[in-house]
């Protein structure tokens, strides 16, 4: 036969149903495209979701104007701010936290560290205290123990005991796996930060870094780190320029073998990592417990201008999931110092002017951080 079978099906052709077969069809379209708009939609909050996770903001109480802790907490929730870290098991800062999708990370105070490092019971009292007699109201994410500790200082030798005294109490108490043990340092510990590969920690800090190391790669737990490129640029403003402080370089500032860095937050936590490396933690994650600009004080870059600058980028980079050079294709867990300036922290100026917010509650910069 040649020709076309007019009984044949003919591609792209409707039939003469009274248009049902048509309508049909774009029905089926309409629903299918409203399911692709709604995974679309879902995939987005989640992201949204899933980088507003990454920040948290310290909560300081070194001020005589500040607000009652619950209309705080309230100014957490209301500006989608998801974690938060204190540097002291507060009862009315817990208890105002309680029921709340807040997740805390709680410092175990410098001055107690050795009397849970030597005391049997002490560890134990602590986490029943505080911890447990707040879980699961309070969601625990972390516990520092301690917070940047003095090498020199007569208790840096228990931070280590005491990690592990916490971690142990914390497992008798059934929470080992849901909550973290750790200590927030500062990048003083570092001898080599530069070039960031040949990052390493001092011959003085090994001792007292390295069982602490060990620890974390046993419960898998991050290593909290302060970093503050404020401080490295006053440090070094010659060699350091204030764009590469505040993420406003326009192109790469530090080639390093096959990195490229273009801030030196990223220079600061990968000279960490080569660090943590060379003393077998490789697997240890970084998690930065504080950072921060100053909006006033000495020296001039200490200003509204570049506070705002600093904060808006650094809360921009961790959210993206671009990670490190080092660590690629990961957010970075990151609480922003702090909440509220605080008139009566002590030392340098610029130690009080580092807040987010006013002590009356507004914004200092306009920040969205969810």
């Amino acid at each position: 036969m040649t020709g076309t079978d007019e009984h044949a099906p003919q591609p792209h052709k409707d039939l003469d149903d009274g248009g049902i077969n048509s309508g049909y069809k774009n029905a089926t379209y309409n629903s299918r495209m409203t399911t692709v708009l709604a995974l679309l939609v879902l995939f987005l909050l989640i992201a949204r979701i899933s980088g507003a996770q990454y920040i948290g903001i310290s909560y300081g109480l070194n001020g005589n104007s500040l607000p009652s802790k619950q209309d705080v907490i309230n100014l957490y929730n209301r500006n989608g701010i998801h974690r938060m870290r204190i540097y002291a098991p507060v009862p009315e800062v817990l208890n105002a936290l309680r029921g709340t999708n807040i997740e805390l990370l709680v410092d175990v105070a410098n001055e107690d560290i050795q009397s849970i490092a030597t005391n049997p019971s002490a560890a134990v009292n602590w986490v029943q205290n505080n911890i447990k007699n707040y879980s699961p109201a309070v969601k625990f994410r972390y516990i520092s123990v301690g917070s940047e500790v003095p090498l020199s200082s007569n208790i840096a030798q228990y931070v280590g005991p005491a990690m592990e005294k916490i971690q142990n109490a914390l497992a008798s108490a059934g929470l080992q796996n849901q909550i973290k043990v750790s200590t927030s340092i500062s990048a003083g510990l570092l001898s080599v930060s530069y070039p960031p590969s040949q990052g390493l920690f001092s011959n003085e800090a090994k001792p007292f870094i390295k069982p602490i190391i060990d620890l974390l790669v046993r419960n898998n737990a991050p290593l909290l780190v302060n970093v503050y490129p404020f401080f490295s640029y006053i440090g070094d403003p010659v060699d350091i320029s204030l764009d590469y402080a505040l993420f406003s370089s326009r192109g790469i500032v530090v080639q390093d073998g096959s990195f490229g860095y273009h801030n030196i937050f990223d220079a600061i936590l990968d000279a960490h990592y080569a660090a943590l490396e060379k003393e077998g933690g490789s697997n240890v994650e970084i998690v930065v417990s504080e950072t921060g600009w100053p909006s006033d004080g000495n020296p001039p870059a200490a200003s509204f201008a570049n506070a705002g600058t600093y904060y808006r980028n650094v809360i921009s980079h961790v959210k993206s999931g671009k990670g490190t050079p080092r660590r690629p294709g990961r957010g970075i867990e990151t609480y922003l110092f702090a909440m509220f300036d605080e008139n009566q922290k002590p030392g340098a100026q610029t130690e009080r002017h580092f807040g987010l917010f006013f002590p009356d509650q507004q914004p200092k910069y306009g920040i969205t951080f969810d």
